[in-house]
């Protein structure tokens, strides 16, 4: 059975929320609303304090700035799966990085 914990993040009006699933030697991270760059120094935090291999999945996030694209890219860069992508998160991804 997956261990489940959630987090809300609120700044600005903007909310995220975070659900975390662990199962075997892997970590995903759900992101759910908007992810926006006041949000990363939490997502980050997570991230990092994860021992396991991580999974961000996308499928319900609504909304991404320029700083949380370049914050995705990075985070694929360095090994991290981004799962659900959207295509229009994929393209900006490609785009910031060239």
């Amino acid at each position: 059975m997956p261990l489940v914990r959630r987090g809300i993040v609120r700044q600005s009006n903007m909310t995220l929320k975070i659900e975390k699933y662990s199962v075997g030697n892997s970590r995903t991270l759900r992101l759910i609303g908007r992810l926006r760059a006041e949000h990363l120094p939490e997502l980050e935090k997570q991230i990092r304090e994860s021992e396991s291999k991580i999974v961000l999945d996308l499928e319900e996030l609504n909304l991404v700035d320029v700083e949380a694209v370049r914050f995705l890219g990075i985070c694929e860069a360095k090994g991290a799966t981004l799962l659900n992508c959207s295509p229009y998160i994929r393209d900006w991804i490609s785009k910031e990085q060239d």
